[in-house]
């Protein structure tokens, strides 16, 4: 289902972000890796943003190589599910960005399990 109002673009990302604040301020962990103990994709992600704002940037890779992707993946949702006029280089840069959070996460799985 793909969203093409602003407001409810908005909506959603104020949902999202009110989400992670709870998850933040309870102190709860990742819901994926609470019921499987297993690392979800997106393991992470949160501690990157926290490094990226003491500007430390290879922290951030450090804890998860993907930060980066995310405002490309909001952009990609606000500006209507197109970065660029060509299909296929959308295309191209979604699966790129699958195939890097595949790669860590298979990467952290191995991590997990050689531990």
């Amino acid at each position: 289902m793909k969203i093409h109002n602003l407001k409810e673009k908005l909506f959603c990302c104020l949902v999202f972000l009110l989400c992670l604040a709870a998850l933040m301020l309870f102190h709860i962990p990742c819901p994926v890796k609470w019921l499987t103990t297993l690392p979800c994709p997106g393991c992470g992600m949160t501690r990157a943003y926290l490094r990226l704002l003491h500007l430390d940037i290879l922290g951030a890779f450090q804890m998860h190589p993907m930060f980066w992707s995310m405002p490309i993946l909001v952009a990609y949702f606000f500006k209507d599910y197109r970065l660029f006029r060509k299909k296929w280089l959308n295309d191209g840069v979604l699966i790129l960005i699958a195939v890097g959070f595949a790669a860590q996460w298979i990467v952290k799985l191995v991590m997990h399990f050689s531990a």
